[in-house]
């Protein structure tokens, strides 16, 4: 298998013939940029919590005009990028070597003092610097790039004076073109026993699996590839699903809302902020707490339910809002409810053979919704405890419908059933709540570890109840999701 694609406007081969021939399927994109003397881009952290790495993916926005994506190149396995086009800090620059607007701001405004960390944020400011629609400044244009030294108000003003781009501008040329959907990559056998697919039908994802019962699934790979990384973990095969369009389809029906399982999570992002106003008020709250731009413009709702963390964030809003998963196999599909879903500690009901195609959320939503995230940090942090709450009160006020759930206080995230049932029929009040409290108590099996004791998780449970009730109980301070 020959690998071909764009790097800073010019075409690149790499195969058995070319140099860098046999690298191994685990190999990152940065590792190759930099074997091959392209090392503007740096490791800082190999877990895409820095930006050092980052370089620029031509991709596509939710309306599907072409637009340059920030991604952290360390969690980029190099065979994806087959097909595709990419940027690095070293093709910025105009082709006599002059500086970029970019980089002439970040010269003029102090916006570097090492220079470690300056190559992402430039690749960072690029992006947004050409993004489609762009109004004004956008204080997530740099999320996810650490800066040690500089301090970041200089680099923030880079982005606050950011310029439009002239209309003579060769960068438009580029996103002028349709992106282009993700090349296959079929049997490639590197010198050692691993091989890397990436399949563009379901049934020959289906196939692969069959050939390698220890084959690994790969969504956007930004929590697998740390264990590469980091762990130095390998595995016989990884089947890239990006090139599934089934698994990046989004639906809406007058029943329920599809997204499927392979959506990058900024996609959804900008969906919910253009249409729903609040339908999905929860999942809204969630998204811009979930790690940086670089990683949403990669991670998907598929991929986090499948890795199973009793951390992630995003099953907590999915169980509040009584989300199903479709997963499918060579036998056929099912629709299995996610409240059903988690079985153990990063264990799930998918087969060796299956794979999640898509989330459904059934239609009307919940009229009050509320996420909450503890954590160390506001952004980009891990979580402690996670909340999320979802009710609706018939003509009298008292409660139809509850739903409850955490990430942060069991081997697997969790609906608090016991507090749903006693909640119905019940008036929307404290001392319901307090009674709701005292059931709570009894949920959940909280863990002490750096990020916090057992005892503080589980008071933390407690509160975030009570903060849902003190934001949609009657009163000034009370507050519909939807006006």
């Amino acid at each position: 298998m020959t690998l071909r694609f764009v790097l800073n406007g010019a075409p690149v081969t790499v195969g058995p013939d070319r140099p860098g021939a046999g690298l191994d399927p685990h190999v990152t994109l940065l590792q190759w940029l930099r074997a091959s003397g392209k090392t503007g881009s740096k490791e800082g952290c190999a877990e895409g919590e820095c930006g050092a790495c980052a370089v620029a993916f031509v991709g596509a926005d939710a309306e599907g005009r072409a637009r340059f994506e920030p991604v952290n190149s360390c969690l980029v396995p190099l065979w994806t990028v087959n097909g595709r086009n990419v940027v690095t800090v070293e093709g910025i620059a105009g082709p006599g070597g002059e500086l970029h607007p970019v980089q002439e701001a970040m010269v003029q405004r102090g916006g570097s003092q090492c220079g470690y960390c300056t190559p992402g944020f430039v690749v960072s400011l690029f992006c947004e610097y050409y993004r489609p629609g762009r109004a004004g400044y956008d204080p997530e244009s740099i999320s996810g790039n650490l800066c040690r030294c500089t301090g970041y108000r200089p680099i923030a003003d880079v982005a606050r004076a950011l310029p439009y781009p002239p209309a003579d501008d060769p960068w438009l040329a580029t996103l002028g073109e349709p992106p282009l959907p993700p090349a296959a990559v079929d049997s490639y056998d590197s010198p050692g026993p691993a091989r890397f697919e990436r399949p563009l039908t379901l049934t020959r994802a289906f196939e692969c699996l069959a050939e390698c019962p220890g084959a690994v699934l790969m969504a956007g790979g930004t929590d697998l590839m740390v264990y590469a990384n980091q762990r130095y973990e390998r595995w016989p095969m990884l089947i890239a699903l990006d090139g599934i369009a089934e698994l990046g389809r989004y639906e809406e029906t007058p029943g329920e809302i599809v997204i499927g399982a392979g959506v990058a999570l900024s996609q959804i992002e900008e969906r919910l902020a253009a249409k729903h106003h609040g339908e999905l008020a929860s999942l809204e709250a969630l998204l811009p707490l979930f790690s940086s731009r670089l990683i949403r413009n990669r991670a998907t709702l598929g991929g986090g339910l499948a890795t199973a963390s009793p951390i992630g964030d995003s099953a907590p809003v999915l169980l509040v809002l009584d989300a199903s998963v479709t997963i499918a196999s060579a036998a056929g599909s099912r629709r299995v409810a996610l409240s059903e879903f988690f079985l153990d500690y990063r264990k799930t009901v998918l087969g060796s053979g299956d794979v999640i195609v898509s989330v459904h959320l059934p239609r009307p939503t919940p009229r009050w919704q509320r996420f909450y995230k503890v954590s160390k940090r506001v952004m980009d942090d891990i979580s402690t405890v996670a909340g999320a709450f979802a009710l609706d009160r018939d003509s009298d006020g008292k409660v139809e419908r509850l739903r409850v759930a955490y990430g942060g206080i069991a081997a697997t995230p969790l609906r608090a059933r016991a507090v749903e049932r006693m909640a119905v029929g019940r008036p929307w009040t404290g001392e319901t709540i307090a009674l709701l409290a005292r059931v709570l108590e009894g949920v959940g099996t909280p863990m002490s570890d750096h990020r916090g004791s057992g005892a503080y998780r589980r008071a933390v449970a407690g509160k975030l109840l009570e903060r849902f009730f003190f934001e949609t109980s009657e009163g000034p301070r009370a507050a519909e999701v939807r006006p």
